[in-house]
């Protein structure tokens, strides 16, 4: 692998409690069986999950407390880099709850620690510092109060001006404003797609579609995932469909995180869309084969990789879809 540089942004991470319970009992004690710690935020995801594959990144934002300093120990043992903003007030805490009987799972989220005027100013000053200049610089995942709403628009309006290639994978108007900017590609889930686009995506052929719009927008390249079904990526070029193998999932979180890592992996380094697109449903899946917010292990990447299946969807086809026949 080259030596591409991946930064990620991450504005409102957490430390990530995930709780095992034999049996969850509401409106009574329960007594959890396990408790993991990890580093989490969608951009330290991906710089988790870059790092375990091999790939040089570094993870960006912001961090403060106790809880921040706890965040920064847990990645300095995974050896992950960062080089984060600090803030007054403390780093959030979520919570996973699995119930071991059902496999049910239950994420409490926090809002975020509240980021001020001084604070924001001095984390785009070391952004506009950072050297050596990353190749790709992914970004994404909910905003802390203080934070202006068009934040992500104005991140990659400006590493435009550096050509640094910015990746977008937020939802809801966070996603809406940021990719009026354009950026090189973005990631929604079908549901998000179908929040952006206004119309639902009930088939294959709605959601090819629905990547197209998304790349008449001005983005690159358009990713449209759909859980085990795999992804949907599409160019003014071409269209892709990356599939995984069935396998037992044991906990759904971070899978999107790791396909981000995936595409980064691969595109940072100039390789082809279509390999991108089998490391990225490779990780995605081996993500959910681990418990809790554990990521993808590259040992199961390795193994997934070939039981990936990418197809071109052929010209024909395209012809019917955007003819809307």
């Amino acid at each position: 692998m080259k030596d591409a540089l991946i930064a990620t942004l991450t504005l409102n991470p957490s430390l990530d409690q995930h709780i095992t319970v034999d049996g969850l009992v509401m409106d009574g004690t329960n007594r959890w069986s396990r408790l993991h710690r990890y580093a989490g935020g969608k951009g330290i995801d991906v710089s988790r999950a870059i790092h375990e594959m091999g790939g040089r990144t570094v993870a960006y934002g912001f961090i403060g407390g106790p809880v921040g300093r706890a965040v920064e120990i847990l990645l300095d043992e995974e050896e992950v880099p960062f080089s984060f903003t600090p803030v007054q007030r403390e780093t959030r805490t979520n919570f996973i709850i699995t119930d071991s009987k059902t496999s049910e799972q239950t994420r409490i989220d926090a809002p975020g620690p509240h980021i001020s005027k001084a604070e924001f100013e001095r984390f785009q000053r070391k952004m506009r510092r950072m050297r050596p200049s990353p190749d790709l610089i992914v970004m994404g995942g909910s905003l802390p109060p203080g934070i202006p709403n068009n934040v992500y628009n104005s991140i990659i309006t400006e590493a435009k001006t550096f050509r640094v290639r910015a990746i977008l994978d937020s939802d809801a108007q966070w996603l809406a404003d940021g990719i009026k900017a354009k950026p090189y590609l973005v990631k929604p889930n079908v549901r998000e797609a179908e929040e952006l686009l206004g119309r639902e995506l009930p088939t294959e052929d709605a959601i090819i579609k629905g990547a197209l719009d998304i790349v008449d927008i001005g983005v690159e390249i358009a990713v449209i995932s759909r859980g085990k079904e795999g992804i949907i990526a599409a160019t003014s070029n071409e269209v892709l469909a990356a599939v995984p193998p069935e396998v037992k999932v044991k906990s759904a979180v971070g899978a999107g995180d790791c396909t981000i890592a995936g595409l980064a992996l691969k595109l940072a380094n100039e390789e082809s869309l279509s390999k991108a697109c089998r490391l990225a449903v490779a990780l995605g899946t081996a993500a959910v084969l681990t418990p809790g917010t554990e990521l993808a292990r590259r040992s199961d990447v390795l193994e997934l990789l070939p039981l990936v299946k990418v197809k071109k969807i052929n010209p024909n086809r395209l012809s019917r879809i955007i003819a809307g026949q």
